[in-house]
């Protein structure tokens, strides 16, 4: 014997039925079935409404019993030929005639007894397996429909019966050998008590029903028939990579169900595993993929984790209080009292001091369970031994799920780690003796970002992925993007890394897309997105809370430096080509450092200094092996460089510090660069990356620029170069006359820093640094007298972007 159980999406319509069908009478072939059939997809809710619209003297609830009823002979026309129509139609009609003769009472009564819920919701199963035997009788099958009220017997605990199982299958098994038939048609979830009054197994009962019958008849398999190809290592709808588990064993199997896997209803497996009967859960519309093989033993394979689940609409209450510590009988009277209000407690746990203790209930039961616990402590609370209840709605609970955990250490260590890494907080945790689950209670908002997070660290072994938000999509951020498109499958290949770009935001726009933006062309769509400033897209980002987040500043703008703290808070990297952040008061350059370290999200600026060159990455790497830097002597702008190194007196100084903005070397306001103001803010950088407290203010700057091309616009200032061309030029003439070139050097020494125009002599490293490069010195205990040199490329798009690149893939490894 096979039990098959068919779900609600299965036989949703005719064409879904003919599928059932199809693949029911193949296997009728090798061995005969009891085929179990639940009501039509979304029929038991409906009728659930029915009947409370009828309580409430609401009469929409004929228009529903209407609509139902035009659904199920719909269905019947579409499935049986016309002249094997009429009795199903009229067997069908008398039904719904008898449903209505019911709610017209309730209507009459304004009163829906549990009792008589249990007797309207049943209709749906009953309709259902009525069709499919219709079906086969009219494929001319052997089969025989069974009222499963006749068979399964319970007590009277409407809504959620408890089953006989002795009585039960006597039942069932007297009744086969009485009426031998090579198929037989069951309608699920529904029973009846002693008294014959119709009882149901609780929502998801049609799932028992086949287990029952499974167990009843010593089944070679119960084959559950659903929508999706098996139970899946994580919810689909949150995770996209989720995986079929091909194998699993029973118990791995419930404590998924437990924690919210929907596949299978938790009181399945129970009756097969007593029976040691596999069970089976397929795929109606895809019956040749393989599934989910539950059974008594674990499959080995190399993932020892078998499954994530979660459940949602969590309270925790806590108790706690010195006079508990030592006292017996605390947490008996505790769970006495939820027992008394009939509340389910999904998890415990209890600090060894025996100062607290805590557990999880539903929300729907928070009101009445702080009633009863307020009522059995309060002389305890009253006179201070405990202190009052702490009642946390809106979380929920995430458990990782495999038999194999207990011979696996460290599981617990890299779950709470991956967590923490992406600003997850944990409220509370709990782990069996078994070791066959590990939950963690935390905010319903962060559910879907720990599955992925957790997800990506135990079962995705070929990549993780980047979620990048950039702000600035000018000259930088336009090569950044063109760069990244260009490497994503390399990364993919290589790194294991994906990134994907998630969201773009300029001074005006903001574009967000989930699932990727198109590379392709993401200028019209952001041309095209919802307008928005850098705090609205900060915020957007915030909410999206998604794993492994990257924020990406490729601006110059000081209100966009102004965010980074609100996203370090939550875990979110941050990568700055922006320097005023770090070059800001040392306190708020501090403070990032320190949230980066608190809430373990990384605060990359390499592009600060030297744009593409590996200048602070490198300074690092000589502090943390344990060297001291002792002085740094740099040319740090490729603008200052390259204008420099363009002029000779031949054509004006404006003219080339034009050309140097033209091709993308200056800042937007090119007085930044030619002031120093850059340069100091790169050597202060510096400074502080080796640990000196500097600011500004502490930065001598010898400038050579006079003071009236500081005043008025951009414009003005070109104006006023014009002017003192004569100035530049006199500059120029003495450092040839001194056989040396112009190089703007900045020096850190001694806890002092300095920039400034000098005159360089052919012997020094910086004589021959041509076109935009930049050269860094690094005098140190290992290095005192041939220093350390970083020479590159300091200024431009490409370089820059690269810089910025390669920050974001740091953060990806």
């Amino acid at each position: 014997m096979q039990v098959f159980k068919f779900g609600g999406s299965s036989v949703a319509n005719a064409d879904n039925i003919n599928k059932v069908a199809d693949i029911v009478h193949a296997a009728l072939q090798e061995e005969s079935i009891v085929l179990v059939i639940s009501a039509m997809g979304g029929v038991t809710d409906a009728l659930l409404k029915t009947g409370s619209l009828a309580a409430i003297a609401d009469e929409k609830y004929k228009d529903l019993l209407k609509e139902m009823e035009n659904r199920h002979l719909d269905a019947v026309r579409a499935l049986l030929p016309i002249q094997q129509q009429s009795a199903t139609l009229s067997l069908l009609k008398q039904q719904f005639n008898d449903l209505e003769g019911i709610c017209d009472g309730v209507f009459l009564l304004g009163e829906l007894s549990p009792r008589t819920r249990d007797r309207i919701v049943s209709y749906g199963e009953l309709l259902s397996s009525m069709m499919v035997s219709a079906k086969f009788q009219s494929l001319q099958v052997n089969q025989l429909w069974i009222d499963a009220r006749k068979l399964i017997t319970t007590n009277a605990n409407h809504g959620n019966a408890t089953v006989d199982f002795a009585f039960t299958e006597k039942k069932i098994q007297e009744f086969l050998v009485k009426n031998p038939h090579p198929l037989y048609i069951v309608p699920g979830f529904i029973s009846s008590d002693e008294n014959g009054n119709t009882t149901t197994l609780g929502r998801g009962g049609s799932d028992y029903t086949g287990a029952i019958f499974a167990a009843a008849t010593q089944a070679s398999v119960l084959e559950i028939w659903t929508d999706v190809s098996g139970m899946m290592t994580a919810d689909p709808r949150l995770v996209q990579n989720a995986k079929c588990i091909q194998r699993i064993s029973y118990q791995e199997a419930m404590e998924l169900s437990h924690f919210g896997a929907k596949i299978i209803y938790p009181p399945t497996i129970q009756p097969v595993m007593s029976r040691n009967i596999p069970v089976w859960i397929k795929n109606t519309f895809a019956p040749s993929e393989y599934g989910t093989l539950i059974e008594n033993e674990s499959a080995v394979t190399d993932s020892f984790i078998r499954g994530i689940s979660s459940i949602n609409k969590i309270s925790l209450l806590s108790l706690e209080g010195s006079g508990m510590i030592g006292i017996p009988g605390f947490s008996k009277r505790l769970f006495e009292a939820l027992a008394n209000e009939s509340v389910n407690v999904i998890l415990i746990t209890q600090s060894s001091s025996e100062h607290s203790i805590c557990v999880g209930i539903n929300e729907s039961d928070t009101t009445k369970a702080k009633k009863s616990i307020d009522k059995a402590f309060g002389y305890e609370i009253e006179t201070g031994k405990v202190d009052p209840l702490k009642v946390e709605d809106g979380l929920s609970i995430v458990a990782l799920v495999g038999e194999q955990m207990k011979s696996h250490p460290g599981i617990s260590g890299k779950m709470f780690g991956v967590l923490g890494r992406n600003g997850i907080n944990v409220r509370a945790i709990a782990q069996g003796s078994s070791e066959k689950n590990i939950s963690a209670v935390l905010s319903e908002t962060d559910v879907k970002k720990a599955i992925n997070v957790l997800h990506e660290e135990f079962f995705e072994t070929s990549y993780k992925q980047l979620n990048v938000f950039i702000a600035g999509t000018g000259n930088v951020g336009g090569k950044l993007l063109g760069q990244i498109q260009k490497q994503l499958q390399y990364l993919q290949d290589h790194l294991r890394l994906q990134i994907q770009i998630i969201g773009l935001a300029n001074s005006k726009k903001i574009l967000i897309n989930e699932e990727g933006v198109n590379l392709d062309c993401w200028k019209d769509d952001l041309q095209q997105a919802s307008s928005g400033n850098i705090h609205d897209f900060v915020q957007r980002i915030i909410e999206k809370n998604l794993r492994n987040s990257v924020f990406v500043d490729v601006t110059a703008n000081a209100e966009v430096a102004t965010v980074y703290g609100s996203l370090l808070e939550k875990s979110i990297s941050v990568v700055a080509c922006n320097k005023i952040a770090a070059s800001s008061k040392y306190s708020v350059y501090q403070k990032l450092k320190s949230l980066s370290r608190e809430f373990n999200a990384m605060f990359l600026f390499e592009t600060n200094v030297g744009a593409g060159l590996p200048v602070i990455g490198t300074l690092n790497d000589l502090l943390r092996s344990g060297d001291k830097v002792n002085q740094i002597q740099a040319v740090l702008s490729g603008t200052l460089n390259f204008v420099f190194n363009n002029y000779d007196g031949t054509k004006p100084f404006s003219q080339v510090v034009r050309q140097a903005q033209a091709e993308g070397y200056t800042e937007p306001d090119p007085r930044l660069d030619l002031g120093g103001t850059d340069v100091m803010r790169k050597i202060m950088i510096l400074a502080r990356e080796a640990g000196q407290q500097i600011e500004m203010e502490d930065i001598t700057n010898q400038y050579f620029l006079p003071a009236s091309c500081f005043e008025g616009s951009v414009e003005d200032f070109y104006t006023e170069m014009e002017k003192q061309e004569a100035h530049f030029k006199k500059l120029y003439e003495e450092a040839v006359a001194k056989k040396c070139k112009l190089k703007f050097v900045a020096a850190y020494e001694n806890g002092k820093a300095s920039v400034g125009l000098r005159h360089i002599p052919s012997e020094s490293d910086f004589y021959h640094l041509y076109g935009k490069d930049n050269l860094v010195l690094f005098y140190t205990d290992r290095y005192p007298e041939q220093p350390l040199v970083v020479k590159g490329a300091g200024a431009g798009a490409d370089v820059t972007a690269s810089g910025v690149f390669a920050d974001i893939i740091r953060v990806g490894r």
